[in-house]
């Protein structure tokens, strides 16, 4: 809400982020001033700034702090979609992990250390992680350990663990705990994977081991904090990236990952459907695009092609995986992908469901993209065609979504097994359920196959914004 700190940001006395009339702020306070000045005037910062490892400001005036306690005002560079952990895959937070390790190692040697690093402090901005808050640095003390490496380990090292050692589907876990999963219970699920690498022998399982031996028992202060030099914090960081360098996991062996390679397009029909999204993409105009179902991403890109900033969606780890690295390795700007089930997409969460926003409230969209996901929630997810044209409503100004009729391979696929209690799923059925939330504006049949692109808007909406 404007002129009020934004829900995820009211746990830190250090500062905190708003907006006034739509622009992006955050307040430095009275009690972290000292730290603030000194890292600013260290020369970390500008180190970090410039090689776009963290989100760049500018100073703005004192008048525009939201309460007295302020000492200064900045204007925080704004990303363009904010997204979380459970919703990155494998290698998007992989690159998160060794980025905050990076900073922490640049910290050190500039006699400065992380007090945090939460892995909600990391975005993606075309293509790569940054770090996006400033108030994360602080002069370090002679002796003291890091203090936010407990931290690190559940946010960052027993997640990317547990997916590429037991199963990647335990990324999950992130969603329900949201402050990190708890070392004790990723020690349980690692097993004797954990055993057999040194790396998660003592940065997880020995952890894990002292917190239940302590667990009721007052520790002993010089147990706490145990001294430790620079020398030996750069050594943790060090064990710590090599232990996450040695983490991999091979995105193969799920139902959709080869889908765009595996349908009944032929060369012509795939090429001509590819023309005609990007002309009705065109003809909306818009800025963002939210790819749903985006499967590798091929039609992500073509989207890019008339749009800056277009999220890429899909509910297959190894299909959001394989579109991650393509993006890295091609460098490509403008493309997030992105892990999210339709069907059961991430929600509003933490305090008073405001920490974490759900996916609707990151919206809406200029317009979504709907290629060859109807029939999956319609037959395969039981969802009424009406639900999914409201849903599809509140998501996006325009549409453009494709039908998929029961005559074509890919609706018998999901048929095989079950008995076919969708009379309503029809050409006519569609139309008329998706007419209930939105103006039809074209349609066109797609040479070569039997299914159908519409572009349609949602009245009222079109004008919004």
């Amino acid at each position: 809400m404007d002129g009020q700190p934004l829900g995820s940001s009211f746990r830190d006395p250090g500062g905190f982020v708003y907006t006034r009339d739509g622009v992006l702020y955050r307040q430095v306070n009275r009690v972290f001033q000292d730290r603030f000045e000194a890292f600013l005037g260290s020369g970390l910062y500008e180190e970090l700034a410039r090689q776009r490892l963290i989100v760049s400001h500018e100073p703005a005036s004192l008048d525009l702090a939201l309460t007295s306690d302020a000492v200064a005002v900045i204007a925080p560079e704004r990303v363009p979609f904010i997204s979380y952990p459970y919703e990155w895959s494998f290698g998007q937070l992989r690159d998160a992990a060794l980025l905050t390790l990076e900073l922490q190692e640049r910290a050190l040697v500039r006699g400065f250390t992380l007090r945090d690093a939460s892995a909600y402090n990391i975005q993606f901005v075309d293509g790569r992680p940054v770090m996006i808050d400033t108030l994360s640095f602080e002069p370090r003390a002679e002796g003291t350990p890091w203090s936010a490496y407990g931290q690190f380990c559940q946010h960052f090292l027993v997640p990317l663990a547990l997916m590429s050692l037991v199963d990647i589907r335990l990324g999950a876990l992130q969603r329900l705990h949201i402050d990190g999963i708890p070392l004790d219970l990723g020690s349980r699920l690692l097993g004797a994977a954990a055993w057999r690498r040194l790396g998660l022998l003592f940065h997880v399982k020995a952890q894990a081991a002292t917190q239940r031996r302590f667990a009721d028992r007052q520790i002993d202060a010089a147990v706490k904090t145990k001294a430790m030099d620079a020398t030996a914090l750069l050594q943790l960081v060090r064990g710590l990236r090599g232990t996450i360098e040695g983490l991999h996991w091979n995105p193969s062996g799920t139902e959709w990952a080869d889908y765009t390679s595996d349908n009944n397009y032929t060369s012509e029909a795939a090429s001509a459907k590819r023309e005609r999204v990007v002309d009705l993409l065109r003809g909306t105009g818009a800025e963002t695009v939210w790819d749903l179902g985006a499967n590798t991403g091929e039609y992500s890109r073509a989207a890019r092609t008339v749009a800056p900033r277009v999220v890429s969606f899909d509910l297959d780890p190894a299909a959001v995986e394989r579109n991650y690295r393509r993006v890295r390795a091609e460098g490509e700007t403008g493309i997030l992908p992105l892990l999210m089930d339709l069907a059961n997409p991430s929600p509003g969460q933490g305090w008073a469901h405001g920490e974490r926003m759900s996916l609707e409230e990151r919206g809406p969209a200029d317009a979504l993209l709907a290629l060859a996901l109807v029939h999956h929630l319609a037959i395969g997810n039981n969802l009424p065609l009406d639900r999914i044209a409201e849903g599809f409503a509140r998501l996006g100004r325009w549409l453009v979504i494709e039908f998929v009729p029961k005559s074509d391979s890919q609706v018998r696929r999901l048929l095989r097994n079950r008995p076919d209690i969708f009379p309503d799923y029809t050409r006519e059925g569609f139309e008329a359920a998706f007419q209930r939330h939105f103006a039809i504006d074209a349609s066109h049949p797609i040479p070569g196959s039997e299914r159908t692109l519409y572009r349609m808007t949602a009245p009222g909406r079109a004008w919004e914004g």
